[in-house]
C-alpha cells in the first residue's frame, strides 16, 4: 500500500514539473517553427545546359547566371551530364523544351539532333541561346561568349613573343569535335604557321578532363619527344601539361586556357608561361540579360563577344590583370 502511494506521488511530482516548465516556456513550447515558405512567383523560368555538371568553368557560367537571375526575378535550372556526354545534352534540351520553359542556354553542338531541338525550340516560341560554343548555323536566338578564333591569335602571338629558335609544338584539346576548340586550334596555327620556325607536331584530345590532360600530354611525349612547347586549348588542359612536365623535369613552353584559381598558381610560380583568359562569369549572367531583353521586345545582336586577354606570370604578380574569370 505505501509504494502504491509513492509511486502516486512521484507521477504527480513529474506531472506538476512537466506543467510548470509548459508554463514558464509558454511560446516556445508550442510555436511551429518549421513554417511551410510560401512560394515564390518568378516571372520566368529559364534552364542553363551546362558540358559537364561539376566543370569548373561551366560552375562559373552558372554562377554569372544564377546572379542575374536573382537580380531580375528568374528561376534558373541547372543541368549537366556528370561526365561530358552530348546525347545527355540533347537529352535535358528535349526535356526542357516539353516543359515549355521560358528560354534554353547551352554550349552549340555539331549534329543534326541539336539542330533539329534547337529549331523545335523556335517554332514553341523558346529562345534558345548558345554559350562558349557557337552554332551559327542553326536557329538559336544569338551567341554569348569568346571570340574563339582570336583567342587562338592570342595564343599564338604569346608563343611567338615567347620563344627563340625551332619549336616543336603539341596541342592537348579539350574535344576535337567541339566548334570552340577547333577555332582556337585554327587561330592558333594560322598565327604560327606565319613563323617558319614553328610547327605542330600532333594534337591529342584530354576530353576537358585534368586526367585527360595528363594521358594526353604523355601520349604527346611518347610519340613525340623532340616536343619544345604545348598549347592547351580548354580549361584544364594547362594544369595537366603541368603536371607531367613537372614530374619528368622538363621545361617546355607551356601556353593554356582560362584562368582558374589552379592556373594562377601556376602562372604565379612560373609553371605556365601565358594563358588566353576568357571570362565565363560574364558569359552566364550576359546571357540572362539578353534573355530578357528578348523577352521585352529587343533584339540584341546574335554576336555578343565577351572579353579575352593574354595574362602572364608578372600579371598576377602585379595584379594588374582581372583573374576571377570575370566575376
Amino acid at each position: 500500500m505505501i509504494l502504491k502511494r509513492s509511486i502516486y506521488v512521484i507521477l504527480f511530482v513529474l506531472l506538476a514539473i512537466n506543467f510548470m516548465m509548459m508554463l514558464f516556456f509558454g511560446k516556445e513550447t508550442f510555436q511551429i517553427k518549421n513554417k511551410p515558405a510560401t512560394a515564390v512567383k518568378y516571372d520566368y523560368h529559364f534552364v542553363l545546359i551546362s558540358e559537364e555538371e561539376d566543370n569548373p568553368y561551366w560552375r562559373l557560367i552558372e554562377k554569372g547566371a544564377r546572379d542575374a537571375a536573382e537580380k531580375n526575378n528568374v528561376y534558373l535550372e541547372y543541368l549537366g551530364p556528370k561526365q561530358v556526354d552530348n546525347s545527355e545534352q540533347l537529352k535535358y534540351m528535349d526535356q526542357s523544351i516539353a516543359g515549355n520553359v521560358d528560354g534554353l542556354i547551352a554550349q552549340g553542338i555539331t549534329s543534326k539532333r541539336f539542330d533539329q531541338l534547337v529549331n523545335k525550340a523556335f517554332e514553341k516560341g523558346i529562345p534558345f541561346v548558345t554559350v562558349d560554343t557557337d552554332a551559327p548555323e542553326s536557329d538559336r536566338a544569338f551567341y554569348v561568349g569568346s571570340d574563339n578564333y582570336r583567342a587562338g591569335v592570342l595564343a599564338g602571338e604569346a608563343l611567338i613573343k615567347g620563344t627563340q629558335g625551332e619549336q616543336n609544338v603539341g596541342i592537348v584539346t579539350g574535344r576535337l569535335d567541339s566548334s570552340s576548340q577547333q577555332l582556337r586550334i585554327r587561330g592558333f596555327k594560322d598565327t604560327i604557321q606565319q613563323n617558319r620556325r614553328m610547327e605542330v607536331v600532333a594534337i591529342k584530345e584530354s576530353n576537358i578532363t585534368k586526367s585527360g590532360a595528363v594521358q594526353a600530354t604523355y601520349d604527346l611525349l611518347r610519340e613525340h619527344p623532340d616536343v619544345t612547347a604545348f598549347y592547351g586549348t580548354s580549361a584544364l588542359d594547362g594544369t595537366g601539361i603541368s603536371q607531367v612536365v613537372n614530374q619528368l623535369q622538363l621545361d617546355p613552353t607551356i601556353i593554356s586556357f582560362d584562368i582558374l584559381p589552379q592556373t594562377i598558381k601556376l602562372l604565379e610560380k612560373g609553371s605556365i608561361d601565358a594563358t588566353v583568359a576568357q571570362y565565363p562569369y560574364e558569359m552566364g549572367y550576359q546571357a540572362i540579360e539578353l534573355l530578357l531583353r528578348l523577352e521585352r521586345g529587343e533584339h540584341p545582336d546574335e554576336l555578343q563577344f565577351t572579353k579575352t586577354k593574354l595574362v602572364r606570370p608578372e600579371h598576377v604578380h602585379s595584379k594588374k590583370a582581372p583573374l576571377k574569370g570575370g566575376e
